[in-house]
């Protein structure tokens, strides 16, 4: 089936978050569909234009509430709509999401798509949590077209926000994991230091993904069991949610834990490969694809009980899952995994097979292309 003619914006609050869209995309523009990207500016949507061709559009969006900054966005959105006349427009990431589906319902946008890839007002109290629940009612509104990442974020959605008909593609993400990217059996099992046991965290360093839990979980581990690692791989965000300053403090001080900074491509694989147990103590996500590039490179993982982790994760089968925001919890997880060699070589069997069943890439994929070309027929 050919849509020419039909013009498709993708659109996001920061270029890198594009990169989730580009392979769609290309898919998308080989059948015949005209894509565009928006977000904000910034390299990556530099090199989607001059590498890869696609006509992309600068408009720029804060990612927190900035009332002036995103009257300004809005407007320019809708000139931006009004002008190219798309026949949908489909956001991801909150901001972009918000201001999006109202700009398109302005400038009378036929098909409008919200991609729901996580929720930050269930973690939220007071003020905060309503005006959070307020926006992401107001994306609804003005949405045609919703789509949770994932069976919990439709769970929440439709108990707090909206009765709007929604649907999860697949068994849900929204990219999909490159099997023969990330493979465990390009690599050989790496020379270990003393016998040294490594967890494994990838992820912004932040209060929200769990990290004080995690740090103290580690370091009453790390007490008992002194060949034990704890690798964090990903980059500090102290002006959006900064940690304890006892966590802080140990990770700077403590020999036996690693701050690696962001890696990417090769360098991150890798440091899925010399790991022996990822960790992922999240508040809260939409669908971690942290938790999806762990089990595919089969590792066995201690995850929170929450949306994303939980239809990732069989407790039990491919691993641990233990209640938010509970240390306690966590450090006995780690324990069990760290001591337990045949429960770890179970857990780490089951990995790799249950990521590949449910979140091949082309898979993930062919169900989004699925999607434009269901409601595009109607």
């Amino acid at each position: 089936m050919r849509f020419e003619n039909v013009k498709i914006i993708r659109a996001a609050t920061t270029d890198l978050s594009i990169d989730f869209c580009r392979d769609v995309m290309i898919k998308m523009r080989e059948k015949g569909y005209e894509m565009v990207a928006l977000s904000s500016p910034g390299d990556y949507l530099t090199k989607l234009n001059k590498e890869d061709g696609f006509k992309t559009i600068e408009v720029h969006i804060e990612r927190r509430i900035s009332l002036w900054n995103d009257i300004k966005s809005l407007f320019n959105l809708i000139r931006v709509f009004r002008k190219e006349k798309p026949d949908v427009v489909h956001s991801i990431t909150p901001k972009a999401g918000l201001l999006c589906m109202i700009a398109a319902w302005l400038a009378k946008v036929p098909i409008r798509i919200h991609t729901f890839t996580g929720l930050v007002w269930p973690t939220a109290t007071g003020l905060s949590r309503r005006i959070l629940m307020t926006t992401d009612w107001l994306t609804c509104a003005c949405a045609t077209h919703i789509i949770p990442e994932g069976e919990g974020v439709k769970s929440d959605l439709q108990k707090h926000i909206t009765k709007k008909p929604m649907k999860v593609l697949g068994f849900g993400n929204i990219q999909g994991i490159d099997l023969a990217r990330f493979d465990p059996s390009k690599f050989s099992k790496r020379e270990k230091d003393n016998d040294e046991f490594v967890f494994l965290f990838v992820g912004r360093i932040v209060g929200d993904k769990g990290i004080n839990e995690m740090v103290w979980a580690f370091t009453q581990l790390h007490q008992e069991y002194p060949k034990t690692k704890l690798r964090l791989v990903g980059d500090y965000e102290p002006e959006l949610d900064s940690l304890d300053p006892e966590a802080d403090k140990e990770i700077r001080g403590n020999t036996a834990i690693e701050a690696k900074g962001s890696l990417f491509n090769e360098d991150l694989v890798r440091a899925y490969a010399e790991a022996d147990c990822f960790v992922m103590p999240s508040y809260r996500e939409g669908f971690p694809n942290s938790v999806l590039e762990a089990g595919a490179m089969g590792l066995p993982q201690v995850v929170t009980d929450i949306n994303g982790s939980r239809e990732i994760v069989t407790d039990g089968f491919n691993g641990l899952i233990v209640p938010s925001k509970d240390r306690e919890s966590l450090y006995n997880a780690m324990r069990l995994i760290y001591q337990d060699n045949s429960l770890r070589e179970k857990l780490a069997s089951n990995a790799r097979d249950s990521i590949a069943r449910r979140f091949e890439r082309s898979f993930v994929q062919q169900c989004q292309i699925d999607f434009y070309e269901e409601i595009l027929s109607k």
